[in-house]
């Protein structure tokens, strides 16, 4: 429980950095008093979600192949298999971001975006997408660095970006006048800066990249497949998610979305700790597995819900009885205090069977079983969300949208977490099997030739 809680701690602070500064940026383009603004971020939010899920699923990739080869003693290994996660995300950015800037105004129309706000939107993205690559570099570097069981120094690199971030943010939007372009351009300079900040002691302190070679990466394409496919698939149904619910809440009107933009940006802030557990838990599921030690398995799980429901409940009852200060500080009114005050309410509690369903994709993607993650994940943000939310707006508008995608999290929570039970018990078994099938082979062996 103690390195589960320091390892989520040490990666949570510096998620939340980064989600703070997002959190600040929010605030800064509300003082800009013009509501397509924030509609704006909060459609080209979901469309850089998608893109990032990508960078996401290859560092989960990266971490627990390296966890895993760290932890059954090939260090060597463990290098090259993060240079080729690192070629194949470099390749996937430059052509994803392409492929999304020849179809940005198309993709973000079909979210709901339409006249002043399409075109903020689209500008907005235009600016931060072409850095995708960088982003998919520098997670793989911080997964790697995590999979070394160097929590610290993959914090660094995520508060030295919030701090670029932060510093950049009012220069460019108000003493400037760039407005949301300059948003944009603070971003871009935060990853540079976390790339940086990420690779450098990845190389030097842990030397935990091999020298990279098309060659190599061919070789390693199987195990990383197996791994990454399953895991960008996963994290790909998130943002599909978030637009099935922005799509629904579209619907009732511009104050809708900029409640739910401000929640998207308020949801990191309050639950960094919950979002890094997954990142955290993963190389300790990881290590534990190549080192074939399914009690300490078994335990990491459990303390990770017990972590989990600790600070759900906690973080929902400073939500709840700041929800005025937090709707006044965007001076929200309407529809978007409503949702702001659904969010620091029951919104908040429904979090615990998120923070389940992080842990159990983190255990599947550490145990060797990342299809089971993608089948969860998928379940979850398609049949999961679209049904409830659709449901829950024709019987309480945009707050039920809202409450029937929760509600669609407790039935794959409860999934997930049988499934992991199921796993761990399976592989522990098999393990256990493993001398009687060689001492099988063996007699067969000699029993053939007559020895």
């Amino acid at each position: 429980m103690l390195h589960v809680t320091r390892m989520s701690l040490t990666t949570s602070i510096g998620l939340m950095a980064i989600f703070a500064v997002d959190f600040v940026d929010m605030i800064f383009i509300s003082m800009l008093g013009n509501d397509a603004l924030a509609a704006a971020v909060g459609y080209a939010g979901t469309l850089l979600f998608f893109t990032n899920a990508i960078n996401i699923g290859l560092s989960i990739a990266a971490g627990a192949l390296v966890a895993r080869e760290l932890g059954a003693g090939r260090a060597e290994q463990a290098r090259h298999y993060a240079s080729s996660v690192a070629v194949l995300g470099m390749i996937v950015g430059l052509i994803t971001s392409i492929l999304v800037l020849l179809n940005l105004s198309y993709l973000l129309s079909v979210l709901g975006a339409e006249g002043e706000v399409l075109r903020l939107a689209t500008r907005y993205v235009s600016i931060i997408l072409p850095t995708m690559c960088v982003m998919s570099i520098a997670m793989v570097a911080m997964a790697v660095l995590r999979g070394h069981g160097d929590a610290r120094r993959s914090m660094m690199a995520t508060i030295y970006g919030g701090l670029v971030n932060a510093v950049l943010d009012p220069i460019l939007i108000f003493a400037v006048g760039l407005g949301l372009d300059g948003a944009a351009i603070a971003s871009v300079m935060a990853r540079l800066c976390m790339l940086a900040a990420a690779l450098w002691p990845a190389l030097r302190v842990h030397k935990g990249f091999a020298r990279p070679s098309l060659k190599q990466v061919a070789r390693d394409m199987g195990p990383v497949r197996a791994i990454a496919i399953p895991a960008v698939l996963t994290n790909v149904a998130t943002p599909i998610g978030n637009a099935i619910v922005v799509r629904e809440i579209a619907q009732y009107g511009t104050d809708a979305v900029a409640g739910m933009a401000v929640i998207g940006r308020l949801l990191p802030v309050a639950f960094s700790v919950i979002f890094a557990l997954s990142g955290a838990i993963g190389p300790i599921i990881g290590q534990n597995y190549g080192a074939e030690k399914f009690d300490r398995v078994r335990a990491a799980f459990l303390a990770g819900i017990k972590f989990t429901a600790i600070y759900v409940l906690c973080m929902s009852a400073i939500l709840f009885l700041l929800r005025a200060p937090i709707a006044d500080l965007f001076a929200a009114q309407g529809e978007t205090r409503i949702l702001i005050y659904l969010f620091c309410g029951p919104l908040a509690l429904a979090s615990f069977f998120n923070g389940v369903i992080f842990v159990t994709n983190a255990s599947f993607n550490n145990l060797g079983h990342p299809v089971y993650s993608t089948w969860i994940n998928w379940g979850r943000h398609t049949i999961g969300t679209w049904v409830f939310a659709t449901i829950g707006s024709q019987v309480a508008g945009a707050s039920g949208v809202l409450l029937g995608q929760a509600f669609g999290g407790v039935i794959f929570a409860v999934i997930g977490w049988v499934l992991v039970a199921r796993v761990v018990a399976r592989l522990e078994r098999a393990r256990a099997l493993e001398p009687f099938a060689d001492e099988g082979r063996l007699h067969s062996l000699f029993g053939r030739r007559g020895w």
